[in-house]
């Protein structure tokens, strides 16, 4: 999330540690995340095509984060042959990957963040959550077409300034140091510092209400909060740091020990599009359920079906508008 294409720019061929990593240990962690987050992320849709439709706001961001997730996972293919190898694609697929690439992941973090506040609002003003349902749903399209763009507005220096150089390596050149500087800082404020205090703010407050309330479905709920809020802070937080580290000092790319640190954590960040299905969706009884469905279906597994003649969406259908009824919000 962040101008890691920099750091290639004053590779040595002879350093061997840093060889090692770049042209065989990147490649891997790559290649399992486009892998297992395609497999997470197309299951996701093919339960909402199925059997779950497209009824609530928060089944709009779900559907649009794994939309979101699926494309950036698209573009790891070609940045793990750029690592293993060279940039063979041409500078007009490097604009093209790099914008790509740039818009899903940022309308992925800008998701993240509308359903930390959809969250927040739908379990901390329990007692206005009719209306706010019935508002939302008015709103839930124009809400994520705004999103989109937004991204694309952010990706656009991606589009501009990518290249290539010597028809080896795909990445942003910038004319100034000062204009690195801002678009990376712009790019690091809406990409990750808006949806982690955002998480830290509103899943404090969900938190704190939820310690009052009653229900079986509390300590599940709160374990999945701190689940949410540490896999993102663990996953994100190293990586930006040192972008952010870089964008302030350009001499650290010349740092070999930098340059490591910065590729093992890079891994680490992208992984995050793996935990995606598993933090929203994969943890609801209500996916557990209609996915035992679809393995029924196709023969795979002949399994008891669970049962639950109470299951609520994440919007919840209850009429009881208590911070208990409104718990089911946090675990999707």
């Amino acid at each position: 999330m962040g101008t890691e294409d920099d750091l290639y720019d004053n590779l040595e061929e002879g350093e061997n540690n840093t060889d090692t990593l770049l042209h065989h240990f990147l490649p891997v962690p790559y290649s399992i995340t486009c892998v297992l987050g395609l497999m997470g992320n197309v299951l996701i849709l093919a339960v909402f095509v199925r059997y779950e439709k497209i009824k609530t706001m928060t089944d709009t961001f779900l559907v649009n984060l794994a939309i979101a997730d699926i494309l950036f996972l698209l573009t790891l293919p070609f940045l793990a042959y750029e690592a293993a190898h060279s940039w063979v694609f041409g500078e007009i697929m490097c604009k093209i990957i790099r914008g790509a690439y740039r818009i899903n992941l940022y309308t992925s973090m800008l998701i993240l963040t509308s359903i930390t506040f959809d969250r927040f609002i739908s379990i901390t003003n329990a007692t206005k959550a009719n209306k706010y349902r019935v508002t939302k749903q008015k709103w839930r399209c124009g809400v994520c077409i705004c999103l989109w763009a937004l991204a694309l507005l952010l990706a656009i220096p991606q589009f501009l300034y990518s290249t290539t150089k010597g028809e080896n390596k795909c990445f942003e050149v910038f004319e100034l140091s000062i204009m690195q500087l801002v678009v990376v800082s712009l790019q690091m404020i809406v990409g990750f510092l808006l949806p982690l205090v955002s998480m830290i703010f509103c899943y404090s407050f969900i938190l704190r209400t939820l310690v009052n309330a009653r229900g079986v479905q509390k300590k599940k709920s709160m374990k999945i909060i701190v689940a949410i809020v540490v896999m993102f802070i663990a996953t994100q937080l190293p990586y930006n740091s040192l972008v952010l580290a870089l964008a302030l000092n350009n001499g650290l790319h010349q740092k070999k020990s930098f340059f490591q640190i910065c590729i093992i954590m890079e891994a680490v960040a992208y992984f995050h599009a793996c935990l995606n299905p598993v933090l929203y969706f994969f943890v609801g009884t209500k996916f557990r359920k209609y996915f035992w469905k679809m393995l029924n279906a196709l023969g795979l597994k002949k399994v008891a079906e669970e049962t639950s003649d109470n299951l609520r969406g994440t919007d919840g259908e209850s009429k009881n508008i208590s911070a208990t009824t409104n718990l089911n919000v946090t675990s999707v």
